[in-house]
């Protein structure tokens, strides 16, 4: 086995999440439509790019870094001990979209500057420590499931390409300055099998600990992913990773999230992360539910055990974070399990092998 440098920021981590609930930052995609930014906001003095730039959000950490770091600090002033890169879709499949492909590693390395400066400054004024999570998406490909309803076989990207796509962000996001790589939205399994893959790639290489949060994303009623598979199910086929974090964020608002966040806290070793959207969107695509609702239900999951790390998805903002900062005070944060040594396995559901 090779040996790795630990983690410094991870002991850090898992120290403060012993003592109280931590918490993580909100979206940025409410924050940055509240601007109401043009296109050419958006470009700055990227004229060489031939497509429409409106809505690549992760574009603005070179363009309008202004705006990103003064999100970033809103969410630190709200309680947030730990935030992530505004980039979400700063990889080369994503960025293909808007033609910038090309920019991948400055965008990377520029948010993860960003929120480091912002997470140093708030540390230095307080002495407590602050955290930088480098965060992953998804990609618009899927590896599970084929794009084409006449050729289930058929696939639009291969696994070793999309860890490729994966390796390159994580990298950047770390050389940047990130502490963590959040792996987040999955909604196809593979994907994030193949992020991780990616992750300790990077490990070997450096020989380093790169500590992985993991974040599932629930499309339906049903509890699964997009990939089919459940809660449980997806537990177990991601613990070889050992994640400092494992958890669920956006898809639900915290009501309707409970059920299956109490599921994944019974059967998960590592830290519980939850980031739930602040309700269900209206009919015109808003987020309504209003901070002192958000942080009622997140206290509800903190007094009973569920969480050791709360904070927001999509239509959440800075004044829902302190809601929830307020909510989880002095609770306890969820005590971690420690399981029975037997072999847990996975297809779409969950198969435990008994002693």
């Amino acid at each position: 086995m090779t040996t790795r440098i630990p983690s410094a920021a991870a002991r850090r981590f898992r120290a403060e999440a012993a003592n109280r609930i931590l918490l993580t930052d909100g979206a940025f995609g409410t924050m940055i439509q509240s601007y109401k930014l043009s296109e050419a906001d958006y470009r700055g003095s990227y004229t060489d790019l031939t497509h429409d730039q409106k809505g690549n959000n992760d574009l603005l950490v070179l363009t309008r870094p202004d705006i990103i770091r003064d999100i970033t600090e809103a969410y630190l002033a709200a309680g947030s001990d730990m935030v992530s890169t505004n980039t979400f879709n700063a990889n080369r499949i994503s960025e293909a979209d808007y033609g910038a492909e090309h920019l991948v590693r400055e965008l990377n390395l520029a948010a993860a500057g960003i929120a480091r400066e912002a997470a140093d400054k708030f540390q230095a004024q307080d002495g407590r420590p602050r955290f930088v999570a480098g965060a992953i998406g998804p990609t618009n490909k899927t590896l599970s499931l084929s794009p084409d309803v006449n050729d289930p076989g058929y696939r639009a990207i291969g696994f070793d390409e999309l860890k490729d796509v994966y390796r390159e962000q994580a990298e950047a996001l770390l050389d940047g300055g990130a502490d963590f790589i959040l792996i987040e939205t999955v909604f196809d399994t593979l994907n994030a099998k193949a992020a991780i893959v990616a992750v300790l790639e990077i490990q070997d290489a450096r020989q380093h600990e790169i500590p992985i949060m993991l974040s599932m994303t629930i499309t339906d009623m049903s509890g699964r992913n997009l990939s089919g598979h459940s809660v449980e199910a997806f537990t177990y086929m991601v613990r070889h990773a050992r994640p400092l974090t494992i958890g669920l964020n956006c898809a639900f608002g915290a009501d309707l999230m409970r059920p299956y966040l109490k599921e994944m806290a019974h059967v998960a070793d590592s830290l519980i992360m939850a980031y739930p959207n602040a309700g269900l969107p209206n009919d015109l695509g808003a987020y309504d539910e209003q901070p002192h609702t958000t942080g009622g239900l997140v206290g509800d999951w903190a007094r009973d055990g569920l969480v050791n790390v709360v904070g927001g998805c999509c239509g959440t903002t800075p004044p829902h974070i302190a809601a929830m900062a307020a909510a989880v005070k002095d609770v306890a944060p969820r005590a971690l399990h420690d399981h029975a040594a037997i072999t847990r396995l996975a297809g779409l559901d969950p198969f435990v092998m008994a002693a």
